[in-house]
């Protein structure tokens, strides 16, 4: 119990001193909103490059806190350019469909690269775990929810998500070719009490989309 309860304290300790960087983000993925609805959209990203830690089976919360610890000492330096790379937003935690109970990585936790390190990512130390994910262009519908996200309140914005998906044109476009669940987007800092914002995000199929096939306009960052 005493050593469980020092382990709540070191993952604390890791929020304040981790993601207090997301305050001086600046850069996000670029997106263009092909469809939308009262309580979610859908979003077409363009071609990106991430970072990822895949952490093993523990909560979504401490997940989220360790293997961003991880990319974090990346972009402190931990490469093997010594690079200091920008701080970016959203932090995006990705569940593994049906990994719980026994699986062994059942979230990973992604970091955007900044636009100047999109083409050529600076490789992470070996000792970090991590890997660099060169995402294709892809639409996701997307709920917004405010508060802290955690295992109670993402799994409830999850099926609100589901639900408004099924009364939608977007029924039943749920990508199988996507090997996550749905992934938990936060934009804020933990020292952040008031306002924040989250995204639960699920892949959906684009074909049969006019606007995520072809899309019509530029895309705009959030």
């Amino acid at each position: 119990m005493e050593k469980k309860a020092v382990m709540s304290s070191s993952v604390a300790g890791l929020v304040l001193l981790c993601l207090a960087a997301v305050v001086h983000a600046t850069e996000s993925p670029e997106y263009e909103v092909v469809h939308s609805e009262p309580d979610f959209e859908v979003r077409l990203y363009g071609e990106s490059t991430w970072m990822s830690s895949s952490v093993d089976g523990i909560t979504f919360r401490e997940a989220t806190y360790l293997g961003f610890h991880r990319l974090f000492q990346y972009i402190q330096g931990a490469n093997l350019n010594n690079s200091r790379i920008p701080m970016t937003f959203p932090v995006l935690t990705s569940v593994v469909p049906g990994a719980e109970p026994f699986h062994s990585s059942p979230y990973t936790v992604f970091f955007y690269l900044p636009a100047k390190f999109q083409a050529s990512p600076p490789v992470p130390l070996t000792e970090l775990h991590l890997r660099s994910d060169a995402w294709s262009s892809r639409c996701v519908a997307v709920r917004k929810f405010s508060g802290v996200a955690r295992e109670g309140s993402i799994t409830k914005e999850m099926e609100q998500l589901a639900l408004s998906l099924s009364r939608s044109p977007w029924a039943n476009s749920t990508s199988s070719k996507s090997k996550f669940a749905y992934s938990i987007a936060q934009y804020d800092s933990p020292l952040r009490l008031i306002g924040r914002t989250n995204e639960v995000w699920v892949d959906v199929d684009a074909s049969g989309s006019e606007g995520c096939a072809s899309g019509s306009g530029g895309m705009a960052t959030y």
